[in-house]
């Protein structure tokens, strides 16, 4: 306990710097002030602090005390309170020829003289409070802060009397919803809306990254719970929340709470700081005390000038916003507070004691009178580190609240005037104050006639007027409209030199797009930053990523993930990334969908080019091998294994080389049903030519065994009809495959990138296999009776030829299978073209090269005589 009460004492010497001589002078004097007049308003201000002591240093109950320390921020509000009624004086039309006085007494925020100020304004006295030694004209009202603690004491004190409160402090929702105190009066405008304002603010400098700094009691609580409600709507996070003890002691008496500047807010560039008006010195040390500069401090009422006269370079709060209440300015109170002195005003002890402290004064020994003060010395000279004299919007609601009560007992009196005749209406108002006091002391009276407590709150609550400055002043909570704030920007420089420069202002009375107004190049930021200051968990996603949220942290707290492939994302900050439609594709940074080209297999592409020469190349060959054989065709190479079969082949082979052209080029309806029927077709018919060549083989040498019955089927030419009927089968099956399901133009988005492949879908693919097995199985028929025959001994024998031809043939088509399912678009047209160029040729090349040959090079094989003297060498040589 020791170390905290000297603590306490090496705090405050900054501010009681009096010599002993003016201790004894100040402890003469009351803090205590009253100005008689025909009515009086009362008003309970905090304008001292006491500190107390009995023998060593041991706090407890008493009168006795240490020092008297001013507290300059509240002077300003009795300095309003002063200027209204003297305004309200010099009237002519707002109680005319009556004179309002009023009476003071000091508040002090102590558990046992917490209703010292409140019994001294209903008995008249501070000894005795069980009655009233009060003879002269009781307050008809009284003005006090909005502390929940002050109404939870005075305010039940005076609720018992129904004596009027009106409160100057910011509005709080708790007084106003209990119903426990019907007599109390709110002259500010309603906060509700103050959480939106701050909130609004975070999002137009895009700060999602905030800590919140707010002292313990109801109206703290009240807007904990609405500012993280309206974060939570726009995704704004909490970084941390740190409550602090309204009471002065407190803090000395918990060091842990000196720190909460230091660590914790390190993260969050951005901190809101909500105070109750009783709190403001606790929160202006604290805070002042730790330089916690490079923050932005966003607060709910004008921060109060360090009175400690500390001239720091760039204090704490300098760059802070502010919100504040909107007011005019109130005409002729600057040249007011430079009138105000000691001499104009005897009996303010508080003006005494600061003009002493700070013009150099000293008193007299004889009357305690001040002496020897700088020459016309002003309340406006000072520096706003010592006293600062701009409106805040406690001095707003004191003034207002004076002129509330003023237009209350203005109706008053207009009501009575239907009274006695003949009586003037100041006699008049003067009989209604005294009805009044009467009641309000419990002694009643009869027949008078006069307005009791009863009357006069119906005219507080209904009262709605402008006062001078051009404010609207409404008592009842239910009409208050919500406030208009002002954000100020605060300038705080060396040797007390200070600005407060209006930067923006925020309205629920307008729409929700034009709510908030902010001229962010007139706003001064902290020290060091030029830009505007972030605050944000993570930095942003740009276009292109995408947030994941991090474990465990916060929703503003997330890693940056690159948008798969086909999806984008074209903004800041996206949840989810968007897929692009079929039609587009994602660039490569991912921010923006493209339109896609349109293509094909086009015979304008370089593998279009090769292989529609390499199909004309191979047709043209073919021709020339046709040629070729009708031209020999009375010799016996190709007079051998049937000369028409041979024809047959070669034709069926040139339309399989000009088939594939069908593929190429930009598909149509008819392009897509002729590929695919003729494929099969052709096909068909050059694999069932070589079946029937096959045959013939085999039946030629079955042929020449006496008494076969064979010889007729090889001579009435039987397997020619091999290829009518199996063309028939697949012309059948191709038919069931038009009428079913049929091949048509389809596009492929997503085979290659930023292109749509327009393709021919085949329709069924069941009757596809179906076409390609039956096609298959020819094959595998003709390559196994081929394989068979392959050892029948004669020269012009084909049969090995037609083995090889059809492995070839049934190779290019096994391979075809499994790569053309994996590939797709343009490749996978490439790859049918390619395997029906490649097993055309490979029967054109293993059946007709080794004929050509002998036609070509060696024409002495290709006849009888050359075919028997190879014979005839054959079998003389191993001799």
């Amino acid at each position: 306990m020791l170390p905290g009460i000297l603590l306490i004492l090496l705090l405050q010497l900054p501010h009681f710097v009096c010599c002993e001589g003016s201790d004894t002078c100040l402890r003469r004097r009351s803090t205590s002030m009253r100005r008689d007049g025909d009515v009086v308003l009362g008003i309970s201000l905090s304008l001292y602090t006491f500190i107390y002591y009995t023998g060593f240093l041991i706090l407890k109950p008493t009168k006795d005390f240490a020092t008297l320390q001013p507290i300059p921020n509240s002077y300003p509000n009795f300095l309003a309170f002063l200027f209204a009624v003297e305004e309200i004086n010099r009237s002519p039309h707002l109680l005319p020829n009556t004179s309002l006085g009023y009476e003071f007494h000091n508040l002090l925020h102590s558990h046992w003289r917490m209703l010292e100020s409140s019994l001294v304004l209903l008995t008249g006295q501070d000894e005795i409070p069980n009655y009233t030694c009060r003879t002269e004209s009781k307050a008809a009202a009284v003005l006090t802060g909005a502390s929940w603690a002050n109404a939870a004491q005075a305010g039940i004190l005076l609720e018992l009397y129904k004596f009027p409160q009106l409160t100057f402090g910011s509005f709080d929702p708790v007084l106003r919803d209990n119903g426990q105190f019907p007599s109390l009066y709110q002259v500010a405008p309603k906060d509700t809306s103050l959480a939106l304002a701050m909130v609004s603010l975070l999002l137009h400098f895009g700060w999602t990254w905030v800590g919140l700094v707010i002292t313990e009691g109801p109206k703290g609580l009240q807007f904990l719970s609405d500012v993280r409600a309206e974060m939570d709507r726009s995704s704004v996070c909490v970084a941390f929340v740190k409550m602090i003890l309204t009471v002065y002691v407190s803090y000395l008496f918990n060091p842990q709470q000196r720190g909460f500047l230091t660590g914790e807010t390190s993260p969050a560039n951005v901190v809101i700081v909500y105070y109750d008006t009783e709190s403001l010195n606790d929160i202006n040390y604290l805070i002042g005390q730790h330089l916690v500069t490079w923050k932005v401090w966003v607060m709910n009422s004008q921060w109060h000038a360090d009175m400690a006269g500390r001239n720091f370079v760039l204090d704490s709060v300098h760059g802070s916003l502010v919100f504040s209440n909107h007011h005019e300015e109130i005409p002729g109170f600057n040249g007011f507070v430079q009138a105000a002195t000691p001499s104009k005003y005897p009996e303010d002890t508080f003006l005494t004691l600061y003009w002493f402290n700070n013009f150099h004064c000293s008193f007299s020994d004889s009357d305690c009178a001040l002496r020897d003060c700088t020459p016309n010395a002003s309340l406006t000279w000072l520096p706003v580190n010592r006293f600062d004299t701009a409106m805040t919007d406690e001095m707003h609601n004191t003034y207002s609240a004076v002129y509330a009560v003023a237009h209350a007992l203005h109706k008053m009196l207009l009501k009575q005037n239907g009274g006695p005749p003949g009586v003037h209406l100041h006699t008049q108002l003067l009989l209604l104050i005294k009805d009044i006091n009467l009641d309000w002391g419990g002694r009643g009276h009869e027949g008078q006639g006069g307005l009791g407590e009863e009357e006069i709150h119906p005219f507080l609550r209904r009262i709605q007027f402008h006062n001078p400055a051009g404010d609207q002043v409404t008592l009842d909570a239910e009409r208050k409209p919500d406030a208009v704030y002002d954000i100020v920007n605060f300038w705080n420089f060396p040797e007390g030199l200070s600005l407060k420069v209006k930067v923006g202002e925020f309205s629920t009375r307008v729409s929700h797009g034009r709510q908030l107004s902010v001229s962010e190049e007139m706003i001064e930021w902290a020290t060091g930053t030029a830009e505007i200051p972030r605050s944000v968990c993570s930095e942003s996603c740009g276009p292109g990523f995408r947030k994941t949220p991090q474990e465990g942290q916060a929703t503003c707290c997330f890693d940056c993930t690159p948008c798969p492939e086909h999806e984008i994302a074209n903004d800041t900050d996206m949840e989810q990334c968007v897929r692009c439609p079929d039609h587009q594709y994602a660039n490569t940074q991912h921010s923006h969908c493209l339109e896609k080209s349109v293509t094909f297999l086009a015979y304008e592409d370089p593998l279009g080019k090769a292989l529609a020469a390499t199909a004309l190349s191979l047709t043209v060959l073919t021709a020339g091998v046709l040629g070729l054989f009708v031209k020999h065709r009375d010799t016996p190479i190709v007079k051998a294994n049937n000369r028409g079969l041979s024809y047959t082949l070669l034709v069926s082979l040139a339309f399989c080389f000009l088939c594939s052209l069908l593929f190429i080029g930009r598909p149509n309806t008819a392009t897509c049903v002729l590929r695919q029927t003729t494929f099969g077709v052709v096909f068909t018919v050059a694999v069932s030519t070589v079946l029937a060549k096959t045959v013939t083989v085999v039946l030629a040498f079955k042929v020449t065994a006496p008494g076969r019955k064979v010889r007729q089927l090889l001579v009435s030419g039987a397997p020619n009809y091999i290829i009518p009927i199996c063309s028939l089968i697949q012309l059948t099956l191709c038919g069931i495959w038009m009428g079913t399901n049929p091949p048509f133009i389809d596009t492929d988005a997503h085979s290659e990138h930023g292109h749509i492949i327009i393709v021919c879908n085949k329709g069924s693919l069941t009757a596809f296999y179906c076409v390609l097995g039956y096609l298959g199985s020819l094959a595998l028929g003709s390559f196994t009776v081929a394989f068979l025959a392959r050892n029948l001994p004669d020269t012009f024998n084909e049969a090995k030829y037609l083995t090889f031809s059809m492995l070839v043939f049934c190779s290019v088509w096994v391979t075809f299978l499994p790569v053309y399912h994996s590939t797709q678009g343009k490749a996978m047209v490439a790859m049918e073209v390619f395997s029906i160029l490649a097993s055309s040729a490979g029967l054109l090349g293993c059946i007709f090269t080794p004929k050509c040959y002998v036609i070509l090079l060696r024409p002495d094989r290709n006849s009888v005589h050359g075919f028997r003297d190879k014979r005839h060498f054959g079998e003389k040589k191993p001799l």
